[in-house]
């Protein structure tokens, strides 16, 4: 019997996607440079025994898999090697439950970030990780990539919210990992190793979320500087006091420029870099001049502090625009995801605007400050193989610049096809051998995502 007999001996008609036109847009997801195959089918199960059934095939044939959320990811984790099965999981989109009193909700991998977020929020509660792509990205997709967000500086990432997981294995097995309660310590903890995996450990089939009170709605300030540096110590200075912004974000003269000639923002041209600062807690005007005297104090040319909510959004409108921006520059960009020290954080800025010369290309960089994760956008047309070319070895220099600061080579984006000898790097021998050890013991037959991280 051949695969997709095998596959339709377990799984409703619809779930199973074999014309190449179809199945040719499940190959890949939203990273540039990033080699993908042609799959054999597209499987989208409703129900956890459908996916096993699925991996059960997968392990008696030998066939590999791919998992995939909603596609929106940047390093090519999603992308699809000849001859496998996409494995969509957007159509297990259920939210099981959202339960106030502990604080969690139960979820399937296809959930919306967003869906989810405004679920809790009517019950007086808060998810706090939220990528850019929130109206998008799939919770399991946020946790096969470990993602982060803009509230990342204040409430953190997306492993830490996962309290437990239902995982198909790589021959079907249904192992559950963590737990329901506020604390639990009993044995290795698993559901941190599968959370930033990427898929290569195990299908996640649903997720035990932990859930935070609803808090106040923030307010934001805008502090335009003569110098990254200045912003830079800026935000050395507010963290150093002890501050907790929700958001605190900053954006270079290439993007606050890109971002004034697609909206007319009206910021100065002589501003070289933009810090935007929130504050959800019970006085946030208060913290918001705290702040704003400390970006004085560092230089900054102008603060303007918000004093409702309508004003945050339109200070905070400047950075949800900018990648939008900066892909109107050129025909193709490439986002990098590199994450420093917070005092290395000017060291980095200045490097990139050194490498953007050094290829002659438009690279601007917007970052989440807070938590000195940077995301350099290198801007190129990539119908001029020159030029591509440039872009790639750019794109190098950043990671490689990352790394001699201290950094990472990721922080929130994954390492997928893009970063793959890049992990090395970071890594180590050692490192690597004891991962690809790991990745034997859950997924002896290597089908999950072959391809991906090593």
């Amino acid at each position: 019997m051949d695969l997709i007999a095998r596959l339709r001996a377990g799984l409703p008609g619809e779930a199973i996607l074999t014309d190449p036109d179809v199945t040719g847009s499940y190959a890949h997801d939203m990273a540039s440079f990033c080699e993908a195959g042609t799959p054999a089918v597209v499987v989208l199960p409703r129900t956890v025994e459908e996916v096993q059934h699925i991996m059960r095939t997968a392990t008696e044939l030998q066939v590999p898999v791919v998992p995939q959320g909603a596609r929106t990811g940047l390093s090519g984790a999603a992308n699809a090697s000849d001859g496998c099965i996409v494995l969509s999981l957007v159509k297990m989109d259920r939210i099981i439950e959202i339960n106030p009193v502990d604080r969690i909700a139960v979820v399937e991998p296809g959930v919306i970030n967003a869906v989810l977020s405004r679920a809790v929020n009517e019950h007086g509660l808060y998810y706090p990780p939220d990528p850019s792509s929130w109206e998008e990205c799939s919770i399991g997709g946020n946790i096969g990539t470990a993602s982060g967000g803009l509230c990342c500086v204040k409430y953190g990432v997306t492993a830490e919210y996962v309290l437990g997981l239902d995982v198909v294995l790589a021959d079907g097995r249904l192992l559950t990992t963590g737990r329901r309660t506020a604390k639990g310590v009993a044995g290795y903890d698993l559901t941190r190793l599968f959370v930033g995996s990427e898929g290569s450990l195990g299908i996640v089939v649903r997720a035990v979320l932990a859930l935070k009170p609803e808090p106040p709605q923030q307010l934001a300030l805008a502090a335009e500087f003569p110098s990254t540096a200045a912003a830079c110590q800026a935000v050395c200075e507010i963290m150093a006091r002890g501050h907790a912004p929700s958001l605190l974000e900053l954006m270079d003269r290439t993007s606050i420029r890109a971002v004034n000639d697609m909206a007319r923002m009206g910021l100065p041209d002589s501003t070289e870099a933009l810090l935007l600062a929130a504050f959800d807690t019970p006085d946030p005007a208060a913290d918001l001049a705290a702040v704003g005297k400390l970006c004085t104090a560092a230089g900054a040319t102008e603060v303007v502090p918000a004093e409702t909510a309508a004003e945050s959004d339109l200070l905070l409108q400047a950075r949800r625009l900018t990648l939008t921006a900066l892909e109107r520059v050129k025909s193709a960009t490439m986002i990098d995801d590199v994450c420093v020290p917070r005092s290395r954080l000017a060291e980095m800025l200045d490097g990139t605007a050194a490498i953007a010369e050094k290829y002659g290309l438009t690279i601007g960089v917007c970052a989440h400050a807070g938590d000195g994760n940077t995301h350099p956008t290198v801007c190129f047309d990539a119908a001029d193989p020159d030029e591509s070319r440039r872009a790639r070895e750019s794109f190098d220099d950043i990671m490689a610049l990352g790394l001699q600061l201290g950094g990472t080579i990721t922080g929130e984006h994954g390492v997928g096809v893009l970063k793959k000898e890049w992990l090395a790097r970071e890594l180590g021998p050692v490192g690597v051998e004891l991962q690809r050890g790991i990745k034997d013991v859950f997924d002896p037959l290597g089908i999950l995502n072959p391809g991906k991280l090593f």
